[in-house]
């Protein structure tokens, strides 16, 4: 039997991230009718739902918010966004440093969502991104295809946007994913980038691609170090992630989707539609992006290897 559609959304967590997506919920046309805040300090999701709430009078749509709980309001979401956990610190810290301080976090918010009942499409957001969203599927038992991350949609969108500027076009002209591990590891699919059906690789250089993708990056860690966190973009490109779902638009996007073969979830170009993922793209790479994504797919498994290995330690 198919699930009832409420157009429910709950975001777990109301720091800085959770709070940018729920104010660009508000801030443009979705399909969101009901948003649930929650946090382990229900306090500052009560002052978040409050401070969103002043927007509705001049804003574009009429958004039920309000705080919850998991007992409460998890069982009839469609989507469940979790951005809980330890936010990368400044200093250089990487997000697979936040491994062992957010694989337990992730494990108490999943486990008393499924026993309500939950059915729905979880969006993982907390870092480290990839390994995050592999253990959701692990804990929800829920199918792989409705547990999907944020993956490298916000990587891509910072690539096309340095690609657009270098090119003195708009960034929405620009086709071009950065893809891999959301983090260290991860890399920017020239093969297939294009300019209105320019190849990219024929427009730069070998040393002007390698400096786009090294900024895109590394652009993260600029931000922390300037403010102490990023959270607008990401913000922005979760909202889309909802509104793709809800609205199934079935845009590809490169979320961080599971991979059957390396028994693995990273971002790659996929199709996502009201059922969460639809299938991931068959792209033909050359040899040197195919050594990069196995590098990448190596160092998002032995995380999740250690992940899996820390939980069983912790629970005997």
């Amino acid at each position: 039997m198919q699930k009832d559609i409420t157009n429910k959304v709950m975001i777990v967590g109301t720091g800085n991230v959770g709070a940018s997506i729920g104010f660009s919920i508000v801030s443009q046309r979705t399909a969101v009718n009901e948003l649930v805040l929650t946090d382990i300090n229900m306090d500052d999701a009560e002052g978040e739902a409050m401070d969103l709430n002043d927007t509705l009078a001049v804003g574009q749509n009429y958004i039920n918010i309000h705080t919850g709980t998991y007992e409460s309001d998890a069982k009839d979401c469609d989507i469940i966004v979790i951005t809980a956990g330890i936010p990368q610190a400044k200093g250089g810290e990487t997000r697979m440093d936040l491994l062992k301080k957010n694989a337990g976090i992730i494990k108490s918010i999943v486990e008393p969502i499924m026993a309500t009942g939950f059915d729905g499409i979880f969006i993982v957001v907390s870092n480290p991104l990839d390994v995050m969203t592999y253990l959701v599927k692990e804990y929800s038992g829920l199918p792989s295809e409705r547990v999907i991350g944020s993956g490298t949609v916000l990587d891509s969108a910072r690539l096309t946007f340095q690609i657009s500027k270098r090119l003195g076009v708009s960034p929405k002209s620009v086709n071009a994913y950065q893809v891999g591990e959301h983090g260290d590891t991860e890399f920017s699919l020239w093969s297939t980038a294009t300019l209105g059906g320019m190849p990219l690789s024929r427009i730069f250089t070998p040393q002007e691609q390698d400096e786009i993708e090294q900024y895109t990056k590394k652009e993260a860690y600029q931000i922390i170090d300037r403010k102490g966190a990023t959270y607008y973009g990401i913000g922005a490109c979760v909202t889309d992630i909802i509104n793709n779902i809800l609205y199934d638009e079935q845009r590809i996007m490169p979320a961080s989707t599971y991979d059957d073969f390396t028994d693995c979830y990273y971002g790659f170009p996929s199709v996502i539609g009201r059922n969460g993922l639809v299938r991931r793209l068959e792209i033909t790479l050359n040899e040197k992006e195919e050594i990069k994504l196995q590098q990448s797919v190596n160092a998002i498994k032995a995380a999740i290897g250690e992940a899996l290995s820390d939980t069983e330690s912790s629970e005997n």
